[in-house]
């Protein structure tokens, strides 16, 4: 089974069912992650396809996928030495991922999430929660995962009190100014003065900055 030897090979307690599994997915790769909490930190990301949302400032097209088994997924991330996995998308909760996750905690990985928070997560299903609310572009999308590790909020002139009642489930709190490419270089300069400026007034919330992006790397 060369797919299986590629992933690592077989571990004890690998299912069959679980490692056939099939998930749509946009991307995996090695980087750094650029933002949030761990930013710095070596990092592989599993993209998956679809989405329940359409935010227009979304750097992903997750319309487009190639469906890939758990055994197709875990042979990619063999050839990188990270030990942390994030999971991100489009918005990956759409997906059964106890198969793809019990996998990779047989290979010593630590899971972490992006999540949208529209989709309550399975408690013990992942060791980071990150989830980066849109209600300020969706008022009308519930917010069903009230807790977590992280919460990042991605800032485009809503008010802050929108989040006094969730931020109470969440150990850090992150503001990250919205970066439109369709937009200004005086627009986007702006925001990011704007978000700065919120941080100094709330000390409660930290700056998140998307690093990769000055780096240019993914």
């Amino acid at each position: 089974m060369e797919n299986c030897t590629l992933a690592g090979g077989i571990v004890e307690g690998d299912s069959p069912t679980h490692l056939a599994a099939v998930y749509p997915i946009v991307e995996i790769f090695n980087s750094v992650q650029g933002e949030g909490y761990h930013a710095g930190v070596s990092t592989i990301f599993i993209r998956f396809g679809q989405c329940n949302l359409a935010c227009e400032w979304c750097d992903t097209d997750f319309s487009k996928w190639t469906e890939m088994t758990v055994i197709d997924i875990l042979g990619i991330i063999a050839k990188f030495s990270a030990k942390n996995v994030v999971l991100t998308g489009g918005e990956p909760m759409l997906q059964d991922l106890w198969p793809l996750v019990n996998c990779l905690r047989k290979r010593g990985k630590k899971i972490a999430i992006e999540s949208n928070g529209s989709i309550e997560i399975p408690e013990g299903l992942i060791d980071w929660v990150c989830i980066s609310p849109k209600d300020q572009m969706y008022p009308q999308v519930t917010i069903k995962q009230r807790k977590g590790d992280e919460l990042k909020v991605v800032y485009v002139g809503q008010d802050l009190s929108l989040y006094d009642e969730l931020k109470q489930g969440f150990t850090h709190h992150f503001i990250q100014p919205c970066y439109f490419e369709n937009q200004s270089v005086e627009w986007n300069g702006s925001n990011f003065q704007a978000t700065e400026k919120l941080v100094k007034e709330n000390p409660q919330w930290r700056l998140s900055l998307q690093t990769h992006k000055w780096m240019g790397v993914d």
